[in-house]
């Protein structure tokens, strides 16, 4: 698959760009108008370029003929298609069904994509011819009450079926990625604005109205799931709450509720209704029982309850605990005791100061619906594709290089492999795009910004600068960036100004500057840590109000605990020059970092694989050389345990104003801000607009790993790992990731580019030693040669005669 233009026309034709709009065929146990959840949100996003027609379970009536009901949605413009079957015609029921689908696509022309929530509807629809098949299993369905016994062996012919398994959690994720060999983890998303609704205050809802606070609610399907002994109880307790329920009872009996005078059943609510109904919460509550049911479940609600600005206790759902359970805002209790702690714990959340929500709003930042449906529309289209072109049964494609990783170290191998050396490359990324951490995009409004923080290219070498210069024209932009220091913005690295706005100081040269800095360093005998070199440089004092803070938001631990090369790229002035770069490159990608990826792997021997995992990979394809990007304690299996690495959450917003700061960034270095920078890109991209994009930067000890942590025994565990991949011949290891450094974006460049030259000079090396050696053999054979030659030639006879045929 070819990422350049020949690869993005093809994607573009099977979204409906040439090609007739795709059918999504989507096939759900759950009903459109029941209750609004997953299917309906990816549903309706997907709407928007497949026609998607959403196959409901059949209405049983003994007066009905087959047939099926079509209506569109007017929100979504989905068309729900109801079957409606007699009861007494039960042998005939998966004949019917399938004549009703076969009627149904053949109305419709263009590619089609089988989607499944349920393996239970296979049977009448295996037949389908499709491009594409998903199966998106959001609960472990087998588990469930009054699950059909066929259930489990359908759900493993839906397996050796499908294209894609995408899967709705972590937990899910774990039980079904050795079943196939493209498993996709999309957990719980939530459309953030609407939920959001409720912190401002809403009118109540009349049935709600007259119910006394404190409340504590929960909405979504109330069945055998809910833990009503735990719920009772905690109503008992505590008759001075009100426990609010809002949702349809399925499965268990309406004589099963508890019926305490303060737990109210409000019955079902309209998706449109529930921020309204969420804002005269105290708390959201999840009281879900322990049991097969909640196993693997990973609860929409919870992001959405959060969104809604409302603390939330939950029984201990492994989802929810290892996505949610560090927040101050989600408490976790498994009895009544505990539970009844635990909301009082939530209670007690300041209403005014919401201090807590920060790291909440920083995580839902990262799950919109619509980016879920966006990296799963890539994959479909991209297993489309390959459906395609699939390969002749039993014969694997082969490759001269295998390259696993998409960002500067895998996009610059694979360029200099194919183009210059003339080898067939695959290119494979876990993401479902390009470009890795560099990866830009415009928002809504058009306003290009970086999805995982800023990026801004700056370099001293002439080489690495004209390498990507081949790929993009560039903006010239120098960077500058000012830290909040009380109620002043100072330039940061530090330098002249600085002093002088920090101390009502009048320096006037480099001189008098470093004279004052030097009045207040403090000598250190051994500069080891990032303290040490800070502190030796500027003093105690400078080194509080600037980096202490912000290091330990940044690494989680001390700048003393830290090698000191962590602070030594960060330099102090004396000058007044404010750039916080000064190398003699310093540009922005015209028109962003993604099109200059898109440039540098658009060749004809590049292939590309997006949102594949290089362990899938390598069991479908062969290759004669591997080059590995990734973290490299993962590639040998954490044989040796995990390496360190600091994470970051980014929340992204657009304010309505034009500009938002002076400067394109301002780090936040005290202590008791959560977050260390704010980002506005408009600076970055010289474009003008009335509304200005903005990131606000979380560092984290989980998630994608970004910075590994300097530190001796770090280092020491690499050198392992280190050591295992000096003897894999034919394994390259490359980039920040595979070789645990604290890499710049021109230094991975300079990187990938030398280990380019490395292989190539050992290429040519190998090749001409066997070139040598066929030539010593070769001269080794010509007496002989020569002898016969003369022979035949004193005898007459031709060497075509005297030489038996071959």
């Amino acid at each position: 698959m070819k990422l350049g233009s020949s690869r993005r026309r093809e994607r573009q034709a099977f979204s409906g760009g040439t090609l007739p709009k795709p059918t999504l065929l989507c096939f759900s146990h759950l009903r459109w108008n029941f209750v609004f959840q997953r299917p309906q949100h990816l549903m309706s996003r997907f709407a928007r370029d497949y026609r998607v027609i959403f196959w409901e379970e059949p209405i049983l009536d003994a007066s009905a003929e087959p047939s099926l009901d079509l209506s569109i949605c007017a929100k979504s413009g989905v068309t729900v298609a109801v079957p409606h079957l007699n009861p007494n015609e039960g042998e005939l029921h998966e004949r019917q069904l399938r004549r009703l689908v076969d009627e149904l696509v053949g109305t419709r022309s263009g590619p089609l994509v089988r989607w499944y929530y349920t393996p239970m509807m296979l049977p009448f629809s295996r037949h389908l011819d499709a491009d594409c098949t998903v199966y998106d299993c959001m609960d472990e369905l087998a588990n469930f009450k009054f699950a059909p016994p066929e259930l489990l062996s359908l759900e493993q012919e839906l397996m050796g079926l499908a294209d894609l398994v995408f899967t709705g959690g972590y937990s899910l994720y774990e039980a079904k990625r050795d079943r196939h060999l493209s498993v996709h983890a999309f957990p719980s998303s939530v459309d953030v604005k609407h939920f959001a609704q409720a912190r401002a205050k809403q009118p109540d809802p009349a049935d709600q109205a007259d119910l006394p606070h404190p409340r504590f609610g929960f909405y979504g399907v109330i069945d055998e799931r809910m833990d009503l002994e735990l719920l009772g109880a905690v109503a008992t307790q505590r008759p001075d709450w009100t426990f609010v329920m809002i949702g349809p009872v399925v499965k268990i009996s309406p004589e099963d509720l508890p019926t305490q005078p303060n737990i109210a059943w409000l019955g079902g609510k309209d998706y449109a209704e529930l921020p309204a109904y969420l804002s005269g919460w105290d708390v959201a509550m999840m009281p879900f029982a322990i049991n097969d049911a909640t196993r693997f479940i990973s609860p929409t609600k919870t992001p959405e309850y959060l969104a809604a600005g409302r603390p939330v206790v939950s029984t201990p759902i492994k989802d929810v605990i290892r996505h949610y359970g560090e927040l101050d805002a989600v408490q976790i209790a498994s009895n009544p005791a505990d539970f009844i702690a635990a909301c009082e714990t939530a209670l007690a959340l300041p209403r005014e100061n919401r201090e807590w929500l920060r790291p909440v709003d920083a995580l839902l930042s990262t799950m919109s619906w619509d980016e879920t449906a966006a990296q799963m529309e890539a994959l479909i289209a991209e297993a489309s594709i390959e459906r395609r072109a699939v390969q002749p049964l039993g014969k694997k494609p082969h490759y001269d290089v295998l390259v696993v990783g998409a960002g500067f170290a895998g996009s610059v191998m694979a360029e200099r492999l194919a183009r210059d050396a003339g080898k067939k490359v695959l290119v494979v990324d876990r993401r479902p795009h390009i470009a890795g951490n560099a990866y830009d995009l415009p928002n809504e409004d058009g306003i290009l910004y970086h999805l995982y923080g800023p990026h801004i290219f700056h370099t001293n070498s002439e080489e690495i600068f004209a390498y990507l210069s081949r790929f993009t024209k560039w903006r010239p932009y120098e960077h500058r960036v000012r830290a909040q220091v009380g109620d002043k913005l100072v330039p940061m690295p530090i330098n002249r100004t600085t002093l002088n706005m920090l101390y009502g100081l009048d320096l006037k040269t480099d001189e008098e500057a470093e004279a004052f800095l030097e009045s207040r360093a403090e000598p250190v005998d051994e500069i080891r840590t990032s303290a040490d070199v800070v502190v030796s440089k500027v003093g105690r004092e400078l080194y509080e109000t600037f980096f202490q803070g912000y290091t330990r938001k940044q690494w989680g631990m001390d700048p003393s605990e830290l090698d000191k090369s962590v602070t030594s790229r960060v330099p102090t002035r004396t000058s007044t020059d404010d750039r916080y770069f000064t190398d003699q490159f310093q540009a922005m990608p015209l028109d962003g970092f993604t099109r200059m990826f898109e440039n540098m792997l658009d060749h004809p021997n590049i292939e590309l694989r997006l949102g594949a995992d290089f362990d899938q990979v390598r069991r479908e394809v062969t290759y004669d050389k591997l080059v590995f990007t990734g973290p490299i304690d993962e590639y040998f299996g954490y044989r040796y345990g995990k390496l360190p690495y600091r994470s970051l959450q980014f929340r992204h917003e657009m304010i309505d104003t034009e500009v938002f700061q002076p400067v394109a960034v301002v780090n936040y270095p005290a202590e008791d801000t959560p977050y260390t920078r704010i980002t506005e890109y408009k600076y970055l991209t010289g474009q003008t607009a009335p509304k200005t994009s903005i990131t606000y930067e979380y560092p984290s000890a989980e998630g994608d790993p970004y910075y590994p942590i300097p530190r001796p025994e770090n280092q020491a565990l690499f050198k392992r790992y280190e050591a295992l991949a000096l003897a894999e011949p034919d394994v390259v290891f490359v980039g920040r990731l595979a070789t645990y450094r604290y890499y710049n974006m021109d230094q991975v460049v300079g990187q990938a580019l030398a280990t380019y030259r490395r292989m190539k000079a050992d290429e040519d090396e190998r090749r001409e030693a066997l070139e040598a050696a066929a030539r010593k053999a070769v001269a080794h054979e010509r007496p002989a040669l020569f002898a016969r030659t003369s022979a035949i030639a004193r005898s007459g006879t031709s060497e075509a005669a005297a030489t038996p045929a071959e």
